[in-house]
């Protein structure tokens, strides 16, 4: 009997990032803030690969947070665009994690 293969979902994720060596922020920031797009068999196995990955990219993750699937998102009443179906539609056929969004998060030192 072949044993039943699971349905990768995709998810989304907030991946906070501090600094590394060659992590190709800019200069002065403290870190930055990733949305993501991860596919999984569950959320658990998108956290793994996507972690990984950033890591693999000289990026160096600090904490994850998971906002679900897309139809758990649209059950919360998040509004999702198409841009954002789009992307995760390509993490789908890719079985990969797509980083929709960067955002470089600058702290003042100088206080």
């Amino acid at each position: 009997m072949a044993k039943e293969k699971k349905q990768q979902q995709v998810y989304t994720l907030v991946v906070e990032v501090g600094r590394k060596s060659g992590d190709g922020l800019p200069k002065g920031a403290t870190g930055a803030g990733l949305m993501i797009y991860a596919s999984g068999v569950d959320e658990a196995e998108a956290v793994r690969e996507t972690v990984a990955i950033l890591k693999q990219a000289d990026l160096a993750p600090l904490d994850v947070q998971g906002y679900g699937t897309l139809q758990e998102r649209r059950e919360l009443g998040h509004e999702i665009t198409d841009e954002e179906i789009a992307l995760m539609q390509r993490a789908a056929d890719e079985n990969s994690v797509i980083v929709a969004q960067m955002t470089p998060y600058f702290g003042d030192e100088d206080e």
